[in-house]
């Protein structure tokens, strides 16, 4: 089973649901069950929906067949290699294949001399007018490989300037980048690469990440800080003539075992297994060869084997487009393929099905706890209404009487409410004072400066780790705020449900923990990445702060960005159910109020009030059935898992 028929099984699940969740949203709209904070939500969530992506990065050093092995897994269909693939260097700087829709096909390229500003890539990809932007012909492949040959396109410069672009400059023949003769050093004309291009997985929302060798991930800190963290699967590929050498052990060590303790979605492919193919030596002694491979290289990279995918990249893109099964079978891809189509899918799902689920479920009690609230207040007036059948105009009065004091009682309590609202809005404040961005910019000032003026290399490593723990304790400060605004909510919910019989169940959690790990992994990597005494000892104060510590602000900051934003939006959520459900129960009264009154004024029947009641009841009843139907709907598309099955029909 392919990547591609479990993907478009994957994006017609995506859609069904999206679907069910639109349904829902309209009929909120049409029986005037919505309110802005639900509108807002049912909206996030089918935006989230439609710009899902899946993110898959390829890492490997120069000349393992990267680049072959993304034509043969994605590209075989056009009948010849798309992606520039020849010995050597070919992707000279981090390349991101995509589709959106709202741009022409194009490759989109950040020169190199961006990074003299010190602004990560992420900040570039706003300015449009910072890349230059080349037109992309898909309906020629002679023509899609000339443009994408300027990926890989080099310049000269002198080695001063090569180094202030972040590049370390060595002698010897193993060095990626070297004087030559003139005193010139050839370093990548570009930064970064952003290929948008019409591809069907693609215009499903994959995102393939195509990453240049060590030194290119080592001087550009945002792949290690955002971009492969961020990648739901990592290939890690080897050559398998060559094993693993010192600079891919490097590579994996630094850059990919440590991504987040993570090793789900992180699989290693052997490629080039044909150079092992000697037709001097039998089937088996080869199968033999290949397997000691694999045993050496899961013995160095301290990863069980099936983990380990052996495979010839080029064989299987020839098999591909010459439709040579017997070859095909013999690279070895279809089983890479199903691998990462059995862990990559279902892994994307299960985090698209829950974040889904817990954002409908809360819109979904909401809704229902809005329309019990009306079948309570509405049978209320039932009873009170059945009760005055043959009763005299004292008992009316009397029972009008009744609900002016409930109502008055009601709005008394309202006081508490009012009280309630001004100590949130100052636990917000509070909350806002220690989370807000404010107070990170200047720390990142203070610490920035600190380390531009620092004569020692503990003074250098003392502000990385005030800048830590200072953003740690902000965020410490903020947990305890959201404890207690939790708190009080919960015994308000608790207070108001008693006494006045609101439906509120229990306030919508909420933890700043993911947040809180965020800042331990980029702690983590500047300790290793930064901190080092080699990196010290090597390198200038003024570049290690330009290339690495504006990256990692700029992550931590986003990193506030989201936790102020999850925070600010669980506000809401927290406080949504009370304003709904006291606005209702207020209506509710006010109507039991009206209701009697028209009853003594003889304006309305007392038998025709009891009907036009037990007809909005059973259109109540009526919505809470149709309700519990699109929750069931919602829910059987959320639990239902991309099969096999599935798959192949979607192909």
């Amino acid at each position: 089973m392919t990547l591609a028929q479990h993907f478009a099984a994957y994006s017609e699940w995506r859609s069904e649901l999206s679907a069910v969740l639109g349904k829902f949203s309209a009929w909120l709209v049409d029986n005037e069950l919505t309110d802005a904070h639900t509108d807002r939500r049912v909206a996030q969530l089918l935006d989230k929906l439609r710009e899902d992506r899946l993110h898959v990065a390829f890492v490997a050093e120069f000349s393992r067949g990267k680049s072959e092995l993304i034509n043969a897994i994605f590209f075989a269909e056009y009948g010849s290699r798309i992606l520039p693939s020849t010995p050597g260097r070919t992707t000279m700087c981090p390349t991101e294949l995509m589709f959106d829709a709202s741009k022409a096909p194009s490759i989109e390229l950040l020169p190199i001399e961006s990074r003299e500003s010190g602004g990560s890539i992420s900040e570039f990809k706003r300015f449009n007018d910072e890349w230059t932007i080349v037109p992309l012909d898909t309906d020629s492949a002679s023509a899609m490989q000339e443009a994408l040959r300027q990926v890989s396109e080099v310049i000269r410069v002198g080695r001063g300037v090569a180094e202030s672009l972040g590049f370390t400059i060595e002698d010897g023949d193993t060095a990626v980048f070297r004087v030559d003769e003139d005193g010139c050093v050839e370093i990548p004309r570009w930064r970064h690469a952003i290929i948008n291009f019409p591809h069907p997985l693609l215009k499903q929302g994959l995102v393939i990440l195509d990453t240049p060798g060590l030194n290119a991930i080592g001087t550009e800190p945002e792949l290690t800080l955002s971009l492969l963290p961020n990648a739901h699967a990592v290939l890690f590929i080897l050559a398998a003539d060559t094993g693993v050498t010192q600079s891919d052990l490097t590579v994996w060590r630094e850059h990919i075992a440590t991504l987040g303790g993570r090793k789900k979605g992180r699989i290693v492919v052997l490629n080039k297994i044909d150079s092992l193919w000697d037709d001097l030596k039998s089937r088996p002694e080869i199968d033999a060869e290949i397997a000691r491979q694999v045993d050496s290289c899961a013995w160095t990279l301290a990863l069980p084997e099936h983990q380990i995918f052996p495979v010839s990249a080029q064989k299987a893109l020839l098999a591909k487009i010459n439709d040579d099964q017997q070859l095909l079978e013999r690279s070895r891809l279809s089983e890479l393929e199903f691998a990462l189509s059995e862990e990559l899918i279902p892994a994307k799902q299960e985090i698209v099905r829950d974040n889904t689920d817990s954002e409908f479920a809360d819109c979904y009690r909401s809704t229902r706890g809005l329309l019990e609230s009306r079948l309570v207040g509405l049978r209320e007036q039932l009873v009170e209404l059945t009760e005055l059948r043959g009763k005299n105009k004292g008992v009316v009065e009397y029972m009008m009487g009744k609900v002016r004091v409930e109502k008055e009682e009601f709005e008394a309590g309202l006081q508490r409410y009012y009280a309630v609202r001004s100590v949130f809005s100052q636990l917000t404040n509070n909350l806002f004072a220690h989370l807000g961005l404010d107070a990170l910019r200047l720390l990142t000032n203070s610490t920035r400066e600190t380390m531009v003026n620092a004569t020692f290399s503990i003074t250098f490593s003392g502000a990385m780790k005030h800048f830590f723990d200072v953003s740690r304790g902000n965020l410490g400060r903020s947990r305890a705020e959201v404890k207690e605004i939790a708190t009080m909510m919960e015994v308000i919910y608790k207070k108001f449900a008693v006494e006045h019989g609101l439906k509120l169940g229990t306030p919508v959690a909420f933890s700043l923990r993911r947040y809180e790990r965020e800042i331990n992994r980029l702690d983590q990597w500047c300790s290793t990445h930064i901190n080092s005494m080699l990196q010290l000892l090597t390198h200038e104060k003024s570049q290690l702060t330009q290339r690495f510590f504006e990256e990692v602000s700029v992550q931590v900051r986003k990193t506030f960005e989201h936790a102020n934003r999850d925070a600010e939006s669980w506000l809401k959520a927290i406080m949504a159910p009370m304003e709904i459900q006291i606005r209702e129960h207020q209506i509710q009264l006010k109507r039991r109020l009206e209701s009697i009154k028209r009853i003594h004024q003889a304006t309305d029947t007392l038998e025709e009030r009891i009907e036009e009641l037990v007809h909005v009841e059973n259109s109540l009843l009526s919505q809470m059935q149709v309700l519990s139907d699109i929750g069931d709907g919602i829910r059987a598309v959320l639990q239902r898992t991309v099969s096999s099955t599935e798959a192949r029909s979607a192909a």
